[in-house]
């Protein structure tokens, strides 16, 4: 990863309810809702196949600057990331750990939770989701508020609550600690104006899951000509102006990725900055054409009937 001299850079994001973001190592952090500071930029664990490759991946990263970890009971690697994080040599203190409550766990939540510690090897987790819109998740969300109350949990999330507009506010209606992220579907072809806005205004910091499209999109990011235009302007690759894009726009962003180079590559983003035309033309790309297109109903009636083995 290429080392950056520092000098202090001033984003004003189209994240209008948020502070300007501090630097740390030339990262920025967005200072949350609840007046915590998460890094904007980290690594995501999503299709890691298993404990140990996860952990190489997770020490590699923290090594050459990430403090920012997303990681989920349902990927089935967290104890792999608990390991990548004490071989890593990174206090405990400079790391922001992410995890997600899975739909079958909501109904006992209290004990997932510390079961989920457990697997991690943790005291506590910064930011704690539910995963998924569907079953007892007001009964999860209660006892991540007493995970809060107690220390075992800093900041609540939640997690692909954009399936329909009516559950995101029936979330903040039901919510006495306000979350202070939500992950949703977000990249250039499907740039989320509406919950872009939407979370703004609630001071909801909006972070990407798949910020590149995800396999399912075959690489068609990577080949759109708006996009090579300008990663060949600024000697840089496809996903690296991906991922600027969703620094400069105000998100957070964890691309997943194991191979050395790739994870090297994601975060060497912070070195340049985009002019305000360059931005106009990748939002002038946005086609609303989301990637993952599972109906609601199938996905709910295969996530509810899904149990994960501790």
């Amino acid at each position: 990863m290429k080392l950056i001299t520092l000098f202090v850079l001033v984003i004003l994001s189209a994240n209008l309810g948020f502070a300007e973001d501090t630097y740390k190592n030339c990262v920025p952090y967005v200072t949350l809702n609840n007046g915590q500071q998460m890094p904007r930029f980290g690594i995501g664990t999503f299709n890691v196949p298993g404990d140990s490759v996860a952990t190489d991946a997770v020490s590699f990263a923290l090594k050459n600057g990430y403090r920012h970890i997303d990681t989920a009971h349902a990927y089935r690697v967290e104890r792999g990331v608990g390991q990548g994080i004490k071989e890593s040599g990174v206090p405990r203190v400079e790391i922001w750990v992410t995890s997600k409550l899975w739909p079958s766990e909501y109904n006992d939540a209290d004990a997932a939770i510390d079961r989920m510690l457990e697997r991690l090897g943790l005291d506590y987790i910064d930011l704690l989701y539910v995963h998924q819109p569907m079953g007892d998740w007001r009964g999860a969300w209660r006892a991540m508020e007493r995970a809060v109350a107690s220390g075992k949990v800093r900041s609540l999330g939640l997690s692909n609550f954009d399936a329909a507009d009516s559950l995101y506010t029936a979330a903040l209606e039901w919510a006495k600690i306000k979350p202070a992220v939500m992950q949703i579907e977000c990249y250039p072809y499907a740039q989320r104006k509406m919950w872009m806005e939407k979370l703004a205004n609630d001071s909801i910091v909006l972070e990407a899951w798949f910020p590149l499209g995800g396999a399912m999109s075959n690489g068609a990011l990577f080949k759109d000509p708006v996009i090579r235009e300008i990663a060949a302007a600024h000697g840089k690759t496809p996903a690296q102006i991906i991922l600027r894009w969703h620094i400069q726009e105000g998100h957070s962003a964890i691309p997943g990725a194991t191979y050395h180079p790739y994870i090297s590559e994601n975060i060497d983003i912070f070195d340049f900055e985009f002019t305000t035309v360059e931005m106009d033309e990748i939002r002038n790309i946005d086609k609303e054409q989301r990637f993952f297109n599972m109906d609601y109903k199938e996905a709910e009636q295969f996530m509810l009937n899904w149990k994960i083995d501790d």
